[in-house]
């Protein structure tokens, strides 16, 4: 897959993360539909997993650079559950929950993994 057409794969589906989540915040959708979180992460994950994938992606597929890209997905879902946890802790009022911050962090790999097999299939064709 070429670069271009990467980037613009990307571009849409970073647009479509952002009015996802603003719609979800503005109908309260976070909170009534259980599983959005879940969803959110996987989008999450599969975008940053094809960003790595357009700043490091070389002529093929490598072992090594897979392992970048899910220890990038990785390092960034942490980040983020950190931030979460400063929210909660400090803003929210919220206690602190191992379950959602395994969870997110799991879908956050699984959309790396699903975009590594996205660009996988791409090279195949």
């Amino acid at each position: 897959m070429d670069r271009k057409k990467l980037l613009r794969h990307l571009l849409y589906i970073i647009l479509f993360i952002f009015v996802a989540n603003f719609a979800a915040n503005k109908f309260f959708w976070y909170s009534s539909v259980w599983y959005l979180d879940m969803i959110m992460h996987f989008l999450g994950g599969f975008w940053l997993g094809l960003a790595f994938l357009w700043f490091l992606l070389e002529e093929n597929l490598s072992f090594a650079l897979i392992l970048k890209i899910i220890l990038g997905v990785l390092f960034v879902g942490i980040l983020w559950e950190i931030f979460e946890l400063l929210f909660n802790n400090i803003v929210a009022q919220n206690p602190f929950n191992i379950l959602d911050t395994s969870s997110d962090l799991f879908f956050d790999i699984s959309g790396g993994l699903c975009a590594i097999l996205y660009i996988w299939r791409k090279q195949l064709k």
